[in-house]
């Protein structure tokens, strides 16, 4: 299963806090992936198409036990997709309006544009109505690669709304237009985290911490390697100009008219061309401090400037 099936899954069986938690979760399942067809003189039916089959479960399951509605589920197969597809079905019956008006699905003036307020009044609510749209909608990618979260809406209104839940729970969601969907997006991978933990997915809550603590890891490895590289890097260029300019002045000066200091740096860079300059200060003998050995190196760099060039 994918990262987001599991999500999913284990959300599906969060239970309830309060009486109103599971109608708050219903009706963000029925508002994002659901269509209400109008059939005249007030009739009407409502379909709920997801690909997620904990979703249609909760919806079958939460329709029966909330509003006692019948409901007919269908499992299709997408020939482009080759995966599964579900259609929960509720024809028209007595209570219908009923419960899609106390789900915020409908109001005196039509459908309701946005989160209907009387569904998110308490905190644990408004956690099960976000709970409810991750579950028609949400996407997050596998930790292993880039963090990427997504739940596609359709009403600019209802998306708005998420986002101002979500950011109600400390998360910090954006929206973007992707063709006719507004997108809740979330790049961070601690505010992800902190969605899952906030809607009850603990357990992949800390599959995401894990994998954002060996991603840390593995970039701070590799910055010590890069850092490590480009120094010895810069340190084997210095090294190589240092013994050109040596050899240099030996040929044009003679290594014996040279300060006893000098051909002591002279002996301590050839015997150790590796070498960083606080390295050629411990290998003298006595110790030498950089700034000694920088000193000599400057000076045999203004001998070797002094060369005439051909």
């Amino acid at each position: 299963m994918s990262f987001s099936s599991d999500i999913k899954e284990e959300l599906a069986r969060v239970p309830p806090i309060c009486s109103h938690c599971e109608r708050a979760t219903l009706s963000a399942l029925i508002r994002i992936e659901g269509t209400l067809l109008l059939q005249g003189s007030g009739r009407m039916h409502l379909e709920v198409d997801t690909d997620t089959p904990q979703a249609a479960r909760l919806m079958v399951k939460l329709l029966h036990e909330q509003y006692d509605l019948k409901t007919d589920l269908t499992m299709r197969r997408s020939v482009l997709h080759k995966t599964p597809n579900y259609l929960v079905d509720v024809p028209m019956q007595p209570g219908l309006e009923e419960a899609l008006r106390d789900l915020g699905v409908l109001d005196d003036s039509g459908i309701v544009r946005g989160v209907a307020p009387h569904l998110v009044e308490k905190r644990c609510c408004a956690t099960a109505y976000l709970r409810g749209a991750f579950l028609g909608c949400g996407f997050v990618s596998n930790p292993k690669g880039d963090f990427h979260f997504e739940m596609p809406i359709e009403s600019e209104a209802q998306a708005a709304d998420i986002v101002a839940l979500m950011e109600d729970a400390g998360v910090a969601a954006k929206t973007m237009r992707r063709r006719s969907s507004s997108i809740v997006y979330l790049k961070s991978g601690s505010a992800i985290s902190a969605f899952l933990a906030y809607t009850g997915a603990h357990n992949c809550a800390l599959a995401m911490e894990n994998e954002r603590v060996i991603k840390s890891v593995r970039n701070d490895v590799n910055r010590r390697v890069n850092f490590e590289l480009a120094n010895q890097h810069k340190t084997t260029e210095a090294s190589v100009e240092q013994i050109m300019a040596i050899h240099r002045v030996i040929e044009h000066y003679g290594l014996e008219s040279l300060s006893p200091a000098l051909q002591e740096f002279i002996r301590l860079r050839v015997q150790h061309p590796e070498a960083t300059l606080r390295e050629l200060g411990e290998a003298a003998d006595p110790p030498l401090s950089k700034g000694a050995i920088y000193h000599r190196v400057l000076r045999i760099e203004e001998l070797d400037a002094k060369i005439p060039r051909t």
